[in-house]
């Protein structure tokens, strides 16, 4: 067995219990744990701790980490054309190439599809039937994951976005300008690719159908200080999209948690409106985004996940600084109860192992109900 440097918190829970109980903002043993990570210090993080960097359950396993997503692979034919020395997602066609630097690599996006071309052009770009998805696979995922012990998740922060997509399509600006100006092929376009992903989440959630713990989609709508669109444009273009999958979730009786990059904290009062339960991945760098703020504005009304910076002192400082920021963190947010505790994405490269180790170990001493 490898050597393992992080000392777990007693637990008298199973991660089951602990995730709903936290979405019910009750009391539990321990704040419930996640974790997400860009693929270079992925593997450096395995390494150092003994184990295969492509093992994510096993990694799981030894930071406490409580959940997991549970998808349907699409399985259908190509729908989109191969591009030399670029990689397209298969579900929507953005086209991303492979960025490498000194801390590892990225994909980033890039040749948009649907820049700068007409109307037709964008109303009629095409999509993967929902038929074309292995929910036998996700079947089998949730039984194996629940087997395992951990709680389970549908969807992710790409599921039901509007902006990031689009933008991933279209470029950033011609998306926030066709959305802001409702045009009609780019809403026609957005409603069939949502269609789509609402389908497949739908299938899912019925095939495995109380073994989901909690529907997980995303929008980002801030930036580091203020808001990325106006609330009028919330609510006229992106709130009714968005209300299908908060009602889809609330039909199958389990709780929505909606990423939220960026200062986005002037939407919340809305999201609860609508029946949001949760919010991530909260910069506490943003404005209004610290944890003082969040806990003061929303705690026992939102559940919040997140709030330890990839970009402060796990990425820059020392595990001392580290411990000490998600200690100040835990102390501040857990009274509110509906903690989750997590990297306000996912952590990247540049990050010293030593750090995420630290952070993790953090999350078990001083996380503790």
């Amino acid at each position: 067995m490898p050597h393992v440097p992080i000392q777990k918190a007693p637990e008298t829970m199973t991660a089951k219990e602990r995730v709903q109980r936290t979405f019910a903002f009750e009391k539990t043993d321990r704040v419930t744990i996640g974790y997400e990570s860009n693929a270079a210090v992925h593997r450096r993080l395995c390494k150092a701790l003994g184990l295969p960097g492509n093992d994510m359950l096993a990694l799981y396993r030894l930071l406490g980490v409580d959940y997991a997503g549970c998808s349907a692979p699409y399985v259908g034919a190509p729908v989109y054309p191969e591009l030399p020395e670029r990689v397209r997602n298969p579900e929507n066609g953005a086209v991303m190439r492979y960025v490498a630097n000194e801390y590892g690599a990225y994909y980033d996006y890039c040749d948009f599809p649907l820049k700068g071309v007409d109307s037709e052009v964008i109303a009629n770009y095409p999509f993967p039937s929902p038929d074309d998805y292995d929910y036998d696979a996700a079947c089998a995922r949730a039984d194996d994951l629940t087997k395992q012990g951990f709680a389970l998740h549908v969807g992710n922060p790409g599921l039901a976005d509007i902006i990031n997509t689009a933008g991933m399509l279209m470029g950033v600006e011609d998306a926030l300008i066709n959305l802001a100006m409702a045009d009609e092929a780019t809403l026609q376009m957005t409603d069939r690719r949502l269609a789509v992903q609402l389908e497949v989440t739908q299938r899912i959630l019925e095939r495995c159908k109380g073994k989901i713990d909690f529907l997980w989609m995303g929008e980002d709508l801030g930036a580091q200080h203020t808001p990325l669109i106006s609330m009028e444009m919330y609510r006229s273009v992106l709130m009714p999209r968005h209300q299908k999958f908060i009602d889809l979730a609330k039909a199958y009786g389990i709780p929505v948690l909606v990423h939220t990059c960026g200062s986005s904290s002037w939407v919340y009062e809305t999201f609860l409106r609508m029946g949001v339960t949760g919010v991530d991945t909260l910069q506490p760098e943003a404005d209004n985004m610290a944890p003082e703020y969040l806990a003061k504005h929303f705690g026992g009304r939102l559940s919040l996940r997140g709030c330890i910076s990839t970009a402060g002192p796990l990425a820059y400082g020392t595990s001392q600084q580290v411990t000490q920021v998600c200690r100040e963190t835990l102390e501040t947010l857990m009274p509110c109860r509906g903690y989750h505790f997590a990297p306000t994405h996912a952590i990247q490269d540049n990050t010293p192992v030593e750090n995420i180790i630290a952070m993790y170990q953090a999350a078990h001493t001083y996380g503790r109900y």
